[in-house]
């Protein structure tokens, strides 16, 4: 006798998210935080308006990590739009950097443009200047096993 599908069983379904305001981005943000990725793995298309990165986001979604361990994915994180890109903080000849991301935001401009800032630990930040918000969050592998065996801890 086979069983009815539960909830839970829907948390193993890959992300692919847009956020198009600022309570979308908040989110997004909240699924990325504690993202890593090596600097050769962000990339700006000028002529396509975007700045993508693939990153190892940490899986905060997940609902069973206590019986199956914290577990990381390799995501496509994408802000699309982008007129111009600025950093600080950032040695973009370091081609062995690891960078973490620590949160995504949105300062609104004049009319729907802005800027999408990206702040990364150890003071760094990569700013984009956007015509309209629109970030997306997906989902390119299976989850594995998060290298540390645990989930990033916060405390101070």
């Amino acid at each position: 006798m086979s069983e009815d599908a539960s909830f839970e069983d829907g948390a193993e379904v890959p992300l692919n998210l847009v956020a198009m305001d600022d309570e979308d981005l908040q989110i997004l943000s909240s699924l990325v935080q504690d993202a890593v990725f090596p600097i050769t793995e962000m990339r700006w298309h000028a002529r396509n308006k975007q700045l993508a990165l693939l990153v190892n986001r940490f899986r905060w979604e997940d609902s069973a990590r206590e019986r199956h361990g914290a577990e990381r994915v390799r995501a496509l994180l994408v802000i699309d739009n982008v007129m111009g890109i600025a950093s600080q903080g950032i040695d973009r000849g370091a081609r062995d950097m690891i960078l973490q991301v620590l949160s995504v935001s949105f300062d609104p401009g004049q009319d729907i443009d802005g800027h999408v800032t990206l702040t990364l630990a150890g003071d760094g930040a990569i700013r984009a200047r956007v015509e309209a918000l629109e970030v997306r969050l997906r989902d390119v592998t299976r989850p594995y096993k998060a290298p540390s065996g645990r989930a990033p801890d916060h405390q101070i």
